[in-house]
């Protein structure tokens, strides 16, 4: 059986099989050069073994705390923990050069997570959601060393370590406010403005964690402010700072807030735009959120376009 990679057809979903801690689901395996490797056909060369698959429910944490007192303690800080994904996985072929090839195509679509940067586990839902998650290879890449296998099967339990313990949602939210301009509403008959206008608003996170959000800027605009009302956190954009002067019609900006970064449509870093040391490149809680958006010097064409991906604990 051939590899299957992305090259030259759209994404394979194979069909839905149960997990443990997942139930029916459709588990693809995407390398860092994006081939897909369909893990949950049983007609296919290799497949999941579902009994011994572990790590899919809720991220772990590390509690601490401080003695109380009067007794027992009390919590002071919760810090979310790499997360380890341990998946059986077995592999056959027809003949001994078919098993080789497949076995040594799927040891190298892991392990190149260590050279070419992470892959990802996408679990599809029947209902048509998606969630993935960042994985590298950790070990276990071991046929049974049993009387019989390694010939045309073998199996392998692979460790998978995920830097971040979150699934992502593969379908980005995204939010979009621009300057309307200002009509009467009965003059000379009844009418509405052509945007939505810039100002306060509520940002709703549907996802189980906090979101780190990117913004894009279109100007003109000569000052930009994102206000996190619940908390009083905000950040300023003046693109005087770098040397730059306003927005022209046009000219976009984005602000990346984990990593911190901030780039002009050029690719310019434009980090110094921001107003430190107080700016807070604030996040998303889940649920919904009141935030204002202030651009001084707008006109028709300055718009906002916010876009995040929802995290959650489970797959």
């Amino acid at each position: 059986m051939p590899v299957i990679t992305t090259a030259g057809a759209g994404p394979v979903t194979p069909p839905p099989i149960e997990i443990p801690d997942v139930g029916y689901a459709s588990i693809t395996y995407i390398d860092p050069v994006g081939g897909r490797w369909p893990m949950t056909d049983l007609s296919a060369d290799w497949y999941t073994l579902a009994e011994g698959v572990s790590g899919l429910g809720a991220a772990p944490y590390t509690l601490t705390s401080d003695p109380h007192p009067r007794g027992g303690a009390r919590l002071r800080h919760v810090q979310p923990q790499p997360r380890t994904i341990v998946w059986p996985l077995l592999v056959k072929a027809v003949d001994h050069t078919g098993f080789v090839r497949n076995w040594r195509a799927l040891a190298r679509a892991f392990t190149r997570t260590l050279r070419d940067g992470p892959g990802l586990l996408e679990v599809a839902r029947p209902d048509g959601s998606v969630r993935h998650i960042a994985v590298y290879y950790q070990e276990g890449w071991d046929g049974r060393g049993q009387t019989a296998t390694g010939i045309t099967w073998d199996s392998a339990v692979v460790t998978l370590w995920c830097e971040d313990p979150y699934w992502v949602d593969v379908i980005p939210q995204t939010i979009h406010r621009s300057y309307g301009v200002g009509e009467d509403f009965l003059e000379p008959y009844p009418s509405i403005s052509s945007g939505q206008v810039l100002g306060a608003t509520t940002l709703i996170n549907p996802g189980d964690v906090d979101v780190w959000p990117q913004w894009r800027i279109t100007g003109p605009a000569s000052l930009i402010t994102f206000t996190r009302e619940d908390t009083g956190d905000s950040f300023t954009l003046n693109p005087s700072a770098v040397g730059h002067g306003d927005l022209l019609a046009g000219q976009q900006v984005t602000v990346s807030t984990d990593p911190p970064a901030v780039r002009y449509q050029d690719g310019a870093n434009w980090v110094g735009s921001l107003d430190w040391p107080g700016a807070v490149l604030w996040s998303l809680p889940p649920g919904q959120t009141p935030v204002t958006f202030q651009l001084a010097g707008a006109e028709v064409g300055s718009a906002v376009d916010l876009t995040y991906y929802p995290r959650y604990e489970t797959a």
